[in-house]
């Protein structure tokens, strides 16, 4: 999969339309009514895979370990994301990853409970670790443990994002350097990183300056908000203060002629 880009996150068929219209790099799927990472139902999900096909890839979140884990053991069907793979036809392709939350995890051996989990899931789409900035918060462990113990299980890439959506998003939820540190230290265990959690549009730049491979957004590229809509003209403006457009525009700034 190549990581690399606005990734845009929607909840229908309708949504996924828009997010392309807009330009998006990558499309996932969630219901932002379940939580953080909800799940969406498994028919919309294999209608997001229809729209988009193999124009861009798709990922999809798949909530909360101990939710998994309750759904894998009652019964293997219960597991969505089968479902979503059993329904694919068309134009449709598997996801390229599959996001699961460690909320409710800290003080538990979530690295173990994690591999077993993953290895029951379909072959194909990337695992990708998801760090909760607000960890404390979401009884999750720390950034710092999840990217030793993601990478001790050869997870090549890490989502930081935010576990609740009705407070300060990830650049007001921790200390102001935590998320650069995160992402150091992901880089430095040879992982990718997507950075999520509520970005507000004009933050854009600031989740960009720290270097990540993706910026993961939903509300700001919304009409009324993370519950509301995904509008293309949005999705057009986040990608237009994006890493591309602000190089173009220091190419432009004429030189002052001063050697420094």
């Amino acid at each position: 999969m190549t990581w690399r880009g606005l990734l845009v996150s929607v909840r229908d068929a309708a949504e996924a339309l828009e997010a392309l219209e807009g330009g998006a790099s990558i499309i996932d799927v969630k219901e932002p009514r379940r939580g953080p990472l909800g799940m969406a139902d498994p028919v919309a999900a294999a209608a997001v895979a229809r729209v988009v096909g193999r124009h861009v890839p798709w990922t999809m979140a798949c909530g909360e370990l101990a939710d998994m884990e309750a759904a894998v053991a009652a019964d293997r069907s219960g597991n969505q994301l089968v479902r979503v793979m059993d329904m694919l036809d068309g134009p449709a392709v598997p996801p390229a990853a599959v996001k699961i939350g460690l909320a409710s995890a800290a003080d538990t051996p979530w690295e173990d409970r994690l591999r077993i989990l993953w290895d029951m899931l379909p072959v194909g789409p990337e695992r990708v670790a998801v760090a909760y900035a607000d960890w404390r918060k979401a009884s999750a462990p720390p950034p710092e443990d999840v990217v030793a113990g993601a990478a001790a299980l050869g997870c090549r890439t890490l989502l930081i994002d935010t576990f609740d959506k009705l407070s300060a998003g990830v650049f007001g939820c921790c200390p102001a350097a935590s998320p650069a540190a995160w992402v150091a230290a992901a880089r430095a265990a040879g992982m990718r990183v997507a950075i999520a959690g509520r970005i507000a549009m004009e933050q854009i730049p600031l989740a960009w300056s720290l270097g990540p491979d993706v910026v993961a957004v939903r509300s700001a590229v919304c009409f009324n908000g993370r519950e509301g809509t995904v509008r293309a003209d949005l999705v057009r403006r986040a990608i237009g203060i994006g890493p591309a457009a602000l190089m173009a525009a220091a190419d432009q700034v004429p030189s002052s002629g001063v050697r420094t």
